[in-house]
């Protein structure tokens, strides 16, 4: 399958590295030129089970119980600092991974290091409340760890994703069992790497490369996983959520988005256009919360779309390595995903703004570059402005009145995040108030970066929170005791 040249990587297992079946690997390869970086093995239920058994006894033995809060806080710390020391290496392997610039890569491992430094500044306070039952009682409650997290890690932010999910679950005292995505694992793996000489308990951290349906699928499906956190389609994350409810097990799903950017004309248009731009090319629109709808006042649409498009003109496309704006899509399995919403926009004669072509990139032939576009006057009910694309297309849809913003921007299947663009201060609370999405961006647009903030969705997007204190509840369970001290 690979060249003598090519990095066999493995599994991390009970502080182990191995590769438990040579003769099963996964290819993985740079998005820009096709060549394989490296390969993985291709883990299964028996694989599964392995790293799920260790983390259990690693959870349960007396070396990780005795390990108090602020210590694991200080662990968390220092993993903040060692990912930092090491952010050329890996912002390279991200970019070589998943193809996006490496100047975006850059900042997911800045990301990255900031989870890990919130999470250990709240590890030594995770704490429960006192509550007035009686006379003669003292009834409280404490939080303690969920026990054994299954974290399912998506392909187009491996790293910063990867992290989030990672830091709060050790810092709450759990074990984890990482599942990263067979095209894009090599980040988690390297992080993972860097963590070993920390000295978390063997077992504590675990990693099964493998295909989703077969390494995903066991990890969701064990009878001994107390929770799992996935990130990914809406599709997968519905079969996640089948295969945990068979042993009652909760999870966190962040799902798709059809993030809508509402701009009216009273904006500030050159702010404006810089984050709507911005919202939609950024790894090459492979972002959940991408602002892949703009809806805007039709007073202004005309000449906002004409910059707008100007702007997308000027982007440099390229191999993520070099810098450019903009990188490849990460698969032909992608490319033509995107390319299948391209076609049906030509069938309903769907006016094409600029953009839709795929780009020859020298030295890069065999990469998937595709042309920022933007599909003008797409009706919100079109197929084009309901269902997510995940690729640097934007559709534009118009309103007249406040009313109708909200009803466009409240009328797909999703409710992850939206932008709100105006000067008109109570315009923009009332339409947050009363828009169905889980996060709301008013005159500025990026849930990327805000470790604080909690992020998740409404309807299709998914349900619970990650990042923030909010987390904190998806990692723990409540535990209430009532002594009673009087007779």
């Amino acid at each position: 399958m690979s060249n003598s040249t090519t990095k066999v990587q493995g599994c991390y297992i009970n502080g182990e590295w191995t590769v438990p079946d040579p003769s099963r690997l996964i290819e993985v390869k740079n998005p820009a030129n096709g060549n394989v970086i490296a390969v993985v093995p291709r883990g299964d239920q028996e694989d599964v089970n392995l790293a799920v058994n260790a983390a259990k006894e690693a959870f349960r033995s007396k070396e990780w119980k005795a390990l108090e809060p602020q210590q694991r806080g200080r662990l968390l710390f220092k993993a903040a600092e060692i990912i930092r020391e090491n952010k050329e290496e890996l912002a390279k392997i991200e970019t070589l991974d998943v193809g996006k610039p490496l100047k975006q890569s850059e900042v997911d491992v800045e990301v990255a290091a900031r989870y890990f430094d919130f999470y250990a500044g709240i590890a030594d306070k995770i704490m429960g409340e006192t509550i007035p039952v009686q006379e003669g009682i003292i009834n409280y409650t404490v939080r303690e760890p969920i026990g054994i997290v299954g974290h399912v890690i998506p392909w187009n932010y491996p790293l910063q994703i990867g992290a989030r999910s990672i830091a709060v679950s050790l810092a709450t005292g759990n074990a984890a069992v990482l599942k990263p995505a067979e095209d894009t694992p090599l980040s988690i793996l390297k992080l993972v790497e860097l963590l070993e000489p920390l000295g978390f308990p063997k077992g504590i951290i675990n990693v099964v490369t493998g295909y989703g349906h077969e390494a995903g699928a066991a990890l969701s499906g064990h009878p001994d996983i107390n929770h799992i956190t996935f990130t990914g389609s809406v599709e997968t994350g519905k079969r996640v959520m089948e295969s945990a409810a068979q042993n009652i097990v909760p999870v966190t799903l962040e799902l798709g988005g059809k993030s809508p950017n509402i701009v009216f004309d009273d904006c500030n248009v050159e702010n404006t256009l810089d984050w709507v731009l911005r919202s939609i090319v950024q790894n090459s629109g492979q972002t959940c919360s991408a602002g892949s709808r703009l809806v805007i006042q039709e007073t202004i649409k005309d000449s906002f779309v004409k910059q707008l498009a100007e702007a997308m003109e000027k982007l440099t496309i390229g191999a993520g390595i070099d810098n450019p704006d903009l990188g490849p899509v990460l698969s032909k399995k992608q490319f033509e995903h995107i390319q299948r919403f391209l076609t049906l926009a030509k069938e309903d004669r769907i006016p094409v703004a600029t953009g839709g072509n795929w780009v020859t990139v020298d030295g890069c032939e065999e990469g998937y570059f595709l042309q920022p576009t933007i599909l003008n006057d797409v009706p919100p009910e079109h197929l084009l402005a309901q269902e997510e694309i995940f690729g640097p297309v934007l559709t534009v849809s118009t309103f007249r009145t406040e009313e109708e913003a909200v009803q466009i921007a409240n009328g797909t299947p999703y409710g992850l995040v939206a932008g709100v663009w105006t000067e008109d201060v109570g315009r923009a609370h009332r339409v947050a108030n009363q828009l169905e999405c889980g996060q709301v961006f008013i005159n500025h647009y990026g849930a990327g970066g805000g470790v604080a903030q909690p992020f998740g969705g409404h309807k299709k997007s998914g349900f619970g929170r990650e990042k923030g204190l909010e987390a904190i509840q998806n990692y723990t369970q409540l535990k209430n005791v009532a002594l009673r001290y009087s007779f």
